[in-house]
């Protein structure tokens, strides 16, 4: 049966507004959906709160994923502090969701590959009730029967709508989106290992790109790792990266260079991904090299 949410908001004594869901005929309690924010001129939702059992923590992964658990933690950081119900609606992905913020914006990008994959679980017809698979693409299925086709290969836009009518408002379909996904990261497993394994396959398949692009065969995981954030972000271009690279392979030359892009406008975000990775140098946990042949870091 379709789950249903009671939908409130509530002003703070700080002056933000929260909106927040219970889930109806359930004992569940109350829980908080987002926040409201501007954001160059559009008005959203935004979610960074932490709960216990509800962070990605490397150390769970570890005996599935080995080193990649790890390689995937900067960046996870960076995102969302590691949240698995980090909520943004207010830019122009419309949509962003989960520990690494998958975008709806990018046609067969991240945020599809996961929602796919979230509409095969079996308590996807609970959260989604009105979203089907057909030839691997994603439907709505009206009352009606008559199924209208979100995404393809040149556009995610219907889709983005779907989640989020405009940036001009708060609307409650954005509300009800929101509230079934931050629900179901926060009550599943199985919706948080699947974040988790979207995450892992897409970084190993960039490497296998980017190695391909860069050249990254014995190149350490540190550079390697902020290759994949500098593009997982989208903070700048391959020539840039390229040129960053070409060091002569002095690798310790190459990993300054990298952590300098985007430095003017995304500093704090640098600075989160490299002082991970300097704690997990310090743990003895980043010491590999990429090895091109076998896809892996050994």
């Amino acid at each position: 049966m379709a789950f249903d949410f009671t939908i409130t908001s509530n002003v703070l004594s700080t002056g933000r507004t929260t909106y927040s869901a219970k889930l109806s005929g359930g004992s569940d309690p109350k829980f908080i959906i987002g926040y409201k924010t501007y954001y160059e001129g559009n008005l959203g939702l935004f979610n960074t709160s932490l709960a216990e059992g509800q962070i990605y923590k490397p150390e769970d992964y570890i005996s599935k994923y080995g080193f990649w658990s790890y390689f995937i933690y900067p960046t996870a950081m960076a995102e969302s502090k590691g949240s698995f119900k980090c909520l943004n609606t207010y830019d122009r992905a419309k949509f962003t969701f989960g520990f690494m913020q998958y975008a709806a914006h990018v046609p067969n990008g991240d945020f599809i590959v996961f929602f796919k994959r979230l509409l095969q679980l079996t308590n996807a017809k609970n959260y989604f009730p009105k979203l089907v698979l057909k030839d691997n693409r994603i439907y709505y299925l009206s009352t009606s029967g008559i199924l209208s086709e979100l995404e393809n290969n040149l556009s995610s836009q219907h889709f983005m709508d779907y989640l989020n009518p405009t940036t001009n408002d708060i609307e409650n379909q954005e509300l009800l989106c929101s509230a079934r996904l931050v629900h179901w990261a926060s009550n599943d497993i199985g919706h948080r290992n699947l974040q988790v394994e979207v995450a892992t396959t897409l970084f190993k398949n960039n490497m296998k790109s980017y190695h391909e692009r860069f050249n990254l065969d014995n190149a350490p995981a540190e550079v390697c790792l902020m290759i994949c954030d500098i593009r997982h972000q989208g903070r700048s271009s391959n020539k840039r990266i390229a040129a960053a690279l070409d060091t002569k392979g002095d690798y310790y030359k190459a990993f300054v260079n990298l952590c300098t892009i985007g430095n003017t406008n995304y500093q704090s975000r640098i600075i989160t991904v490299r002082n991970t990775i300097k704690r997990l140098q310090q743990q003895g946990l980043l010491s590999k090299k990429y090895d091109a042949k076998t896809g892996e870091f050994v």
